[in-house]
Protein backbone atom coordinates (compact mmCIF):
# COMPACT_ATOMS: atom_id res chain seq x y z
CA UNK A 1 0.00 0.00 0.00
CA UNK A 2 1.50 3.45 -1.03
CA UNK A 3 1.28 6.53 0.96
CA UNK A 4 0.88 10.00 -0.86
CA UNK A 5 3.02 12.63 1.00
CA UNK A 6 0.78 14.18 3.35
CA UNK A 7 -0.52 10.48 4.76
CA UNK A 8 1.18 11.67 8.00
CA UNK A 9 -0.49 14.54 8.14
CA UNK A 10 -4.15 13.10 7.17
CA UNK A 11 -3.40 10.67 10.34
CA UNK A 12 -2.95 13.30 12.43
CA UNK A 13 -6.34 15.04 11.55
CA UNK A 14 -7.78 12.29 12.50
CA UNK A 15 -9.20 11.33 9.01
CA UNK A 16 -10.31 7.43 8.53
CA UNK A 17 -8.00 5.95 6.24
CA UNK A 18 -8.94 2.91 3.28
CA UNK A 19 -7.24 1.42 0.25
CA UNK A 20 -7.92 3.08 -2.64
CA UNK A 21 -6.36 2.50 -5.74
CA UNK A 22 -3.30 1.34 -4.56
CA UNK A 23 -3.21 4.09 -2.06
CA UNK A 24 -3.50 4.07 1.83
CA UNK A 25 -6.30 7.47 1.18
CA UNK A 26 -8.25 9.61 2.98
CA UNK A 27 -12.13 8.86 2.66
CA UNK A 28 -13.70 11.13 5.49
CA UNK A 29 -12.76 13.36 8.37
CA UNK A 30 -16.14 14.37 10.01
CA UNK A 31 -18.29 12.84 7.88
CA UNK A 32 -19.57 13.00 4.27
CA UNK A 33 -22.48 15.32 4.64
CA UNK A 34 -20.31 17.84 6.81
CA UNK A 35 -17.56 17.69 3.71
CA UNK A 36 -20.29 17.49 0.96
CA UNK A 37 -21.73 20.50 1.69
CA UNK A 38 -18.55 22.77 3.09
CA UNK A 39 -17.55 22.44 -0.36
CA UNK A 40 -20.49 23.09 -2.13
CA UNK A 41 -20.96 26.36 0.37
CA UNK A 42 -17.72 27.60 0.82
CA UNK A 43 -14.33 25.68 0.26
CA UNK A 44 -12.58 22.56 0.93
CA UNK A 45 -9.33 20.27 0.28
CA UNK A 46 -8.56 17.14 -1.03
CA UNK A 47 -5.08 15.16 -1.08
CA UNK A 48 -6.00 13.42 -4.78
CA UNK A 49 -2.11 12.90 -4.79
CA UNK A 50 -2.56 9.25 -6.07
CA UNK A 51 -3.98 10.37 -9.83
CA UNK A 52 -1.11 9.71 -12.34
CA UNK A 53 0.65 12.34 -14.37
CA UNK A 54 2.80 11.67 -17.55
CA UNK A 55 4.51 14.16 -18.98
CA UNK A 56 4.80 13.82 -23.47
CA UNK A 57 7.53 15.71 -25.34
CA UNK A 58 9.08 16.17 -28.04
CA UNK A 59 8.34 17.09 -32.09
CA UNK A 60 5.80 13.88 -32.02
CA UNK A 61 4.25 14.79 -28.90
CA UNK A 62 0.95 15.63 -30.15
CA UNK A 63 1.28 12.96 -32.91
CA UNK A 64 1.16 10.27 -30.03
CA UNK A 65 -1.74 12.40 -27.95
CA UNK A 66 -3.81 12.38 -31.21
CA UNK A 67 -3.05 8.41 -31.69
CA UNK A 68 -4.13 7.45 -28.34
CA UNK A 69 -6.73 9.86 -27.76
CA UNK A 70 -10.17 10.56 -28.64
CA UNK A 71 -10.50 14.38 -28.26
CA UNK A 72 -8.87 16.77 -30.80
CA UNK A 73 -5.66 17.96 -28.78
CA UNK A 74 -4.28 19.89 -31.89
CA UNK A 75 -7.13 22.57 -30.42
CA UNK A 76 -5.03 22.58 -27.34
CA UNK A 77 -2.95 26.11 -27.02
CA UNK A 78 -0.37 26.85 -23.78
CA UNK A 79 -2.48 27.17 -20.60
CA UNK A 80 -5.75 25.35 -21.61
CA UNK A 81 -6.82 21.77 -20.66
CA UNK A 82 -8.94 19.42 -22.05
CA UNK A 83 -11.07 16.30 -21.03
CA UNK A 84 -10.45 13.21 -23.42
CA UNK A 85 -10.57 9.18 -23.39
CA UNK A 86 -8.26 6.43 -24.70
CA UNK A 87 -10.10 4.12 -26.51
CA UNK A 88 -9.31 1.10 -26.73
CA UNK A 89 -9.31 -1.34 -29.82
CA UNK A 90 -12.73 -3.01 -28.95
CA UNK A 91 -15.07 -0.33 -28.62
CA UNK A 92 -14.31 0.52 -25.05
CA UNK A 93 -12.47 2.68 -22.75
CA UNK A 94 -8.89 2.27 -21.27
CA UNK A 95 -9.46 5.60 -19.47
CA UNK A 96 -10.64 9.24 -19.44
CA UNK A 97 -8.25 11.75 -18.73
CA UNK A 98 -7.22 15.51 -18.79
CA UNK A 99 -4.51 16.76 -21.56
CA UNK A 100 -2.56 19.72 -20.76
CA UNK A 101 -0.80 22.04 -22.88
CA UNK A 102 2.20 23.26 -21.07
CA UNK A 103 4.70 24.39 -23.79
CA UNK A 104 5.08 23.99 -27.51
CA UNK A 105 5.77 20.38 -27.79
CA UNK A 106 5.44 19.47 -24.12
CA UNK A 107 1.59 18.30 -22.66
CA UNK A 108 1.00 16.65 -19.27
CA UNK A 109 -1.65 13.77 -19.28
CA UNK A 110 -3.26 13.26 -15.62
CA UNK A 111 -4.88 9.48 -15.57
CA UNK A 112 -6.75 7.85 -12.87
CA UNK A 113 -4.68 6.33 -10.30
CA UNK A 114 -6.20 2.98 -10.68
CA UNK A 115 -5.13 3.01 -13.92
CA UNK A 116 -2.00 4.47 -14.34
CA UNK A 117 0.26 1.01 -15.35
CA UNK A 118 -2.51 0.34 -17.98
CA UNK A 119 -2.55 3.74 -19.60
CA UNK A 120 1.87 3.83 -19.59
CA UNK A 121 1.70 0.62 -21.33
CA UNK A 122 -1.25 1.29 -23.63
CA UNK A 123 0.29 4.66 -24.79
CA UNK A 124 4.11 3.05 -24.69
CA UNK A 125 2.53 0.22 -27.04
CA UNK A 126 1.68 3.03 -29.79
CA UNK A 127 4.83 5.73 -29.37
CA UNK A 128 6.81 3.02 -31.20
CA UNK A 129 6.12 4.71 -34.37
CA UNK A 130 6.00 8.18 -32.43
CA UNK A 131 9.14 7.93 -30.25
CA UNK A 132 7.87 10.79 -27.85
CA UNK A 133 9.79 11.18 -24.47
CA UNK A 134 7.53 9.65 -22.37
CA UNK A 135 7.90 10.30 -18.31
CA UNK A 136 5.29 8.92 -15.93
CA UNK A 137 5.84 11.44 -13.05
CA UNK A 138 3.28 9.76 -11.17
CA UNK A 139 5.57 9.13 -7.78
CA UNK A 140 6.93 12.60 -7.98
CA UNK A 141 3.96 14.76 -7.82
CA UNK A 142 1.36 15.83 -5.19
CA UNK A 143 -2.25 17.14 -6.57
CA UNK A 144 -4.22 19.29 -4.31
CA UNK A 145 -7.85 19.86 -5.00
CA UNK A 146 -9.26 23.22 -3.61
CA UNK A 147 -12.71 23.46 -4.13
CA UNK A 148 -15.67 25.32 -3.70
CA UNK A 149 -17.51 29.03 -4.43
CA UNK A 150 -14.48 30.64 -2.40
CA UNK A 151 -12.26 29.03 -3.56
CA UNK A 152 -10.98 32.37 -5.30
CA UNK A 153 -11.07 34.91 -2.25
CA UNK A 154 -9.73 32.46 0.01
CA UNK A 155 -6.14 31.35 -1.86
CA UNK A 156 -5.73 34.58 -3.59
CA UNK A 157 -3.19 36.00 -0.89
CA UNK A 158 -1.30 32.95 -1.95
CA UNK A 159 -0.28 33.93 -5.20
CA UNK A 160 0.53 36.79 -7.38
CA UNK A 161 -1.52 36.20 -10.28
CA UNK A 162 -5.52 37.32 -10.34
CA UNK A 163 -6.95 33.90 -10.03
CA UNK A 164 -10.14 34.97 -10.90
CA UNK A 165 -8.92 35.56 -14.44
CA UNK A 166 -8.31 31.70 -14.99
CA UNK A 167 -11.41 30.31 -17.12
CA UNK A 168 -12.54 26.90 -16.29
CA UNK A 169 -10.45 24.46 -17.95
CA UNK A 170 -7.87 26.76 -18.25
CA UNK A 171 -4.41 26.59 -15.96
CA UNK A 172 -1.24 29.21 -15.14
CA UNK A 173 1.92 28.02 -13.60
CA UNK A 174 2.87 30.26 -11.56
CA UNK A 175 3.94 30.89 -7.95
CA UNK A 176 1.29 29.47 -5.29
CA UNK A 177 2.25 29.76 -1.26
CA UNK A 178 6.04 30.17 -1.49
CA UNK A 179 6.46 27.55 -4.21
CA UNK A 180 7.65 28.64 -7.62
CA UNK A 181 6.57 26.85 -10.98
CA UNK A 182 2.88 25.25 -8.94
CA UNK A 183 0.06 24.45 -11.96
CA UNK A 184 -2.78 26.47 -10.67
CA UNK A 185 -5.39 24.55 -12.75
CA UNK A 186 -9.32 25.98 -13.02
CA UNK A 187 -10.13 22.21 -12.88
CA UNK A 188 -11.95 20.04 -10.53
CA UNK A 189 -14.49 17.14 -9.77
CA UNK A 190 -16.87 18.69 -7.93
CA UNK A 191 -19.23 21.34 -10.02
CA UNK A 192 -18.44 23.94 -7.62
CA UNK A 193 -15.40 25.85 -8.78
CA UNK A 194 -11.80 26.14 -7.46
CA UNK A 195 -8.51 25.30 -8.67
CA UNK A 196 -5.90 22.09 -8.76
CA UNK A 197 -3.07 22.29 -7.46
CA UNK A 198 0.08 20.43 -8.81
CA UNK A 199 3.33 20.53 -7.13
CA UNK A 200 6.32 17.93 -6.32
CA UNK A 201 5.98 15.80 -3.60
CA UNK A 202 8.87 17.91 -1.41
CA UNK A 203 6.27 21.15 -1.83
CA UNK A 204 3.00 20.14 -0.75
CA UNK A 205 3.65 19.72 2.76
CA UNK A 206 4.56 23.61 3.19
CA UNK A 207 1.38 24.91 0.12
CA UNK A 208 -1.18 22.78 2.40
CA UNK A 209 -0.27 24.27 6.33
CA UNK A 210 -0.24 27.67 4.33
CA UNK A 211 -3.34 26.77 1.88
CA UNK A 212 -5.23 26.08 5.57
CA UNK A 213 -3.99 29.30 6.79
CA UNK A 214 -5.31 31.27 4.08
CA UNK A 215 -8.67 29.59 4.12
CA UNK A 216 -9.10 29.64 8.12
CA UNK A 217 -11.57 32.79 8.13
CA UNK A 218 -13.38 30.78 5.24
CA UNK A 219 -14.30 27.79 7.22
CA UNK A 220 -11.86 25.42 5.32
CA UNK A 221 -11.54 21.95 6.17
CA UNK A 222 -10.25 18.86 4.31
CA UNK A 223 -12.26 16.60 2.47
CA UNK A 224 -11.91 13.06 1.89
CA UNK A 225 -12.52 10.95 -0.98
CA UNK A 226 -16.58 9.79 0.37
CA UNK A 227 -17.61 13.17 -0.41
CA UNK A 228 -15.69 13.32 -3.77
CA UNK A 229 -18.11 10.82 -4.61
CA UNK A 230 -21.09 12.26 -3.93
CA UNK A 231 -19.97 15.45 -5.56
CA UNK A 232 -18.95 14.09 -8.59
CA UNK A 233 -22.14 12.17 -8.83
CA UNK A 234 -24.44 15.12 -8.03
CA UNK A 235 -22.81 16.79 -11.25
CA UNK A 236 -23.28 13.50 -13.63
CA UNK A 237 -19.44 12.79 -14.03
CA UNK A 238 -18.43 9.18 -15.35
CA UNK A 239 -16.21 7.57 -12.75
CA UNK A 240 -14.18 5.37 -14.13
CA UNK A 241 -14.29 1.64 -13.09
CA UNK A 242 -18.15 2.38 -12.64
CA UNK A 243 -19.56 4.34 -15.50
CA UNK A 244 -17.36 3.39 -17.97
CA UNK A 245 -14.80 1.17 -18.65
CA UNK A 246 -12.91 -1.20 -20.88
CA UNK A 247 -16.26 -2.25 -22.61
CA UNK A 248 -18.20 0.84 -22.79
CA UNK A 249 -17.87 3.22 -25.97
CA UNK A 250 -17.88 6.69 -25.90
CA UNK A 251 -21.09 7.01 -27.17
CA UNK A 252 -23.18 4.70 -24.58
CA UNK A 253 -21.75 6.99 -22.09
CA UNK A 254 -22.61 10.24 -23.20
CA UNK A 255 -19.21 10.98 -24.32
CA UNK A 256 -19.43 11.46 -27.61
CA UNK A 257 -18.53 15.31 -27.37
CA UNK A 258 -14.68 14.32 -26.89
CA UNK A 259 -14.81 12.24 -29.56
CA UNK A 260 -13.54 13.98 -32.79
CA UNK A 261 -13.62 12.26 -35.96
CA UNK A 262 -11.57 15.27 -37.54
CA UNK A 263 -8.57 12.70 -37.31
CA UNK A 264 -7.58 9.17 -37.39
CA UNK A 265 -6.94 7.84 -33.33
CA UNK A 266 -7.18 4.23 -32.02
CA UNK A 267 -10.67 2.09 -33.16
CA UNK A 268 -11.72 5.61 -34.75
CA UNK A 269 -13.11 3.75 -38.17
CA UNK A 270 -15.41 1.41 -35.48
CA UNK A 271 -16.16 3.86 -33.61
CA UNK A 272 -17.11 6.31 -36.79
CA UNK A 273 -19.61 3.13 -37.74
CA UNK A 274 -21.31 2.66 -34.31
CA UNK A 275 -21.84 6.30 -34.34
CA UNK A 276 -23.80 6.19 -37.09
CA UNK A 277 -26.00 2.86 -35.97
CA UNK A 278 -28.58 2.96 -32.95
CA UNK A 279 -27.52 2.07 -29.44
CA UNK A 280 -28.43 -0.42 -27.73
CA UNK A 281 -27.96 1.02 -24.55
CA UNK A 282 -27.23 4.36 -22.96
CA UNK A 283 -25.90 5.31 -19.45
CA UNK A 284 -28.83 7.62 -17.72
CA UNK A 285 -28.95 9.47 -15.10
CA UNK A 286 -31.98 8.63 -12.55
CA UNK A 287 -33.84 10.22 -9.27
CA UNK A 288 -35.58 7.59 -6.78
CA UNK A 289 -39.24 8.71 -6.21
CA UNK A 290 -39.34 6.88 -2.92
CA UNK A 291 -37.13 7.02 0.15
CA UNK A 292 -34.08 4.29 -0.49
CA UNK A 293 -30.19 4.55 -1.83
CA UNK A 294 -29.08 2.90 -5.50
CA UNK A 295 -25.87 1.18 -5.59
CA UNK A 296 -23.54 0.07 -7.95
CA UNK A 297 -24.66 -3.25 -9.65
CA UNK A 298 -28.07 -2.91 -8.63
CA UNK A 299 -30.60 -3.66 -11.39
CA UNK A 300 -32.77 -1.77 -13.16
CA UNK A 301 -36.55 -3.48 -14.07
CA UNK A 302 -39.23 -2.24 -15.95
CA UNK A 303 -42.84 -1.75 -15.07
CA UNK A 304 -43.27 -5.66 -15.28
CA UNK A 305 -40.03 -6.54 -13.49
CA UNK A 306 -38.36 -7.38 -16.85
CA UNK A 307 -34.26 -6.35 -15.98
CA UNK A 308 -33.56 -3.29 -18.67
CA UNK A 309 -30.34 -2.09 -17.04
CA UNK A 310 -27.58 -2.10 -14.13
CA UNK A 311 -26.79 0.58 -11.62
CA UNK A 312 -23.08 1.86 -12.11
CA UNK A 313 -22.98 4.65 -9.24
CA UNK A 314 -25.67 5.46 -6.87
CA UNK A 315 -26.07 7.36 -3.68
CA UNK A 316 -28.42 9.21 -1.18
CA UNK A 317 -27.35 13.09 -2.60
CA UNK A 318 -26.19 15.16 0.23
CA UNK A 319 -27.63 18.24 -1.79
CA UNK A 320 -30.76 17.46 -2.60
CA UNK A 321 -31.47 15.03 0.53
CA UNK A 322 -33.34 11.81 -2.22
CA UNK A 323 -31.42 8.56 -3.93
CA UNK A 324 -29.90 9.50 -7.25
CA UNK A 325 -27.72 7.73 -10.13
CA UNK A 326 -26.43 6.43 -13.10
CA UNK A 327 -27.10 3.89 -14.96
CA UNK A 328 -27.07 1.52 -18.85
CA UNK A 329 -30.61 1.12 -19.80
CA UNK A 330 -31.74 -0.24 -22.97
CA UNK A 331 -32.69 2.83 -25.23
CA UNK A 332 -36.47 2.71 -24.99
CA UNK A 333 -36.10 3.88 -21.37
CA UNK A 334 -32.97 6.48 -21.85
CA UNK A 335 -35.08 9.43 -22.53
CA UNK A 336 -35.32 11.81 -19.99
CA UNK A 337 -39.10 11.38 -18.09
CA UNK A 338 -38.78 7.38 -19.01
CA UNK A 339 -40.38 5.82 -15.54
CA UNK A 340 -38.00 3.14 -14.23
CA UNK A 341 -37.43 0.90 -11.11
CA UNK A 342 -34.41 -0.04 -8.86
CA UNK A 343 -34.37 -3.00 -7.30
CA UNK A 344 -32.84 -2.15 -3.65
CA UNK A 345 -32.60 -5.25 -2.32
CA UNK A 346 -35.81 -7.14 -2.22
CA UNK A 347 -37.78 -3.84 -3.01
CA UNK A 348 -38.24 -2.32 -6.67
CA UNK A 349 -38.27 1.51 -5.62
CA UNK A 350 -39.78 3.67 -8.81
CA UNK A 351 -37.30 6.36 -10.26
CA UNK A 352 -37.11 8.66 -12.86
CA UNK A 353 -35.38 9.40 -15.84
CA UNK A 354 -33.98 13.05 -15.57
CA UNK A 355 -31.04 15.74 -17.42
CA UNK A 356 -28.10 15.98 -15.69
CA UNK A 357 -26.75 17.78 -13.70
CA UNK A 358 -28.82 16.59 -11.06
CA UNK A 359 -27.65 19.27 -8.60
CA UNK A 360 -27.83 23.36 -10.07
CA UNK A 361 -26.30 25.85 -8.30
Amino acid sequence: MKNTALTSTHEQLGAKMVPFAGYNMPVSYEGVNVEHNTVRNGVGVFDVSHMGEFLISGPNALALIQKVSSNDASKLTIGKAQYSCLPNETGGIVDDLIVYKIKEEQYLLVVNASNIQKDWEHISKYNTEFNADMRNLSEDYSLLAIQGPKAINAMQSLTSIDLAKIKFYNFEVADFAGIEHVIISATGYTGSGGFEIYCKNEEVKQIWDKVFEAGVDYGIKPIGLAARDTLRLEMGYCLYGNDINDTTSPFEAGLGWITKFTKNFVNSASLAEKKKGELERKLVAFELEERGIPRQDYTIVDSAGNKIGTVTSGTMSPSLEKGIGLGYVTKAFSEVGSKINIQVRKKSIPATVVKLPFYKA
